[in-house]
């Protein structure tokens, strides 16, 4: 007999990182003029726009990152975006304790994926390196969160400077 607990190591069941699209308006307009039309699903570059609630479009960082191409704002027949010149959004990674590296087991999983290298590592005398997350670097795109064996990584707003 096997150990169904560790089973659970090889597989990758995440609860959904759901999060409207960069540059929209806020929610409240946004569920009153979107008319799911579906025209940002199909442009969306990465395929991470998806039906949500309601049938609302909604971004899953599991399916993969944002390259804020604006193409789900450019397709979109409604006044629903901010332009593009204004920051998308204010979404940043956020590493969980659940990190195999804050747990003693050598991963940089997320820190290979990110392209503007807000996250690095921190080497530790006799230990694994640990994660160090620049907040400010970070662009939110979600490209750490889909490659994360653990599923430590969220995604989470933070305010916006003005």
């Amino acid at each position: 007999m096997f150990d169904r607990s560790r089973r659970s190591l090889l597989t990758r069941r995440r609860k959904p990182q759901l999060q409207r699209m960069p540059w929209v308006v806020d929610e409240d307009t946004f569920i009153d003029r979107c008319t799911r039309c579906n025209k940002c699903l199909h442009a969306c570059e990465t395929k991470i726009i998806i039906k949500g609630d309601g049938g609302f479009p909604t971004v899953d960082f599991n399916q993969g990152e944002c390259t804020f191409c604006y193409g789900c704002a450019e397709a979109c027949p409604e006044a629903l975006f901010h332009p593009r010149t204004e920051s998308p959004w204010a979404l940043k990674a956020d590493i969980g304790q659940g990190c195999l590296a804050r747990n003693r087991i050598e991963c940089r999983s997320c820190g290979d994926m990110c392209e503007v290298q807000a996250i690095s590592f921190r080497l530790q005398p006799g230990g694994v390196a640990q994660p160090v997350l620049n907040n400010e670097g970070c662009t939110g795109c979600g490209a750490c969160l889909s490659v994360c064996p653990a599923s430590a990584i969220t995604m989470v707003t933070h305010q916006l400077e003005e």
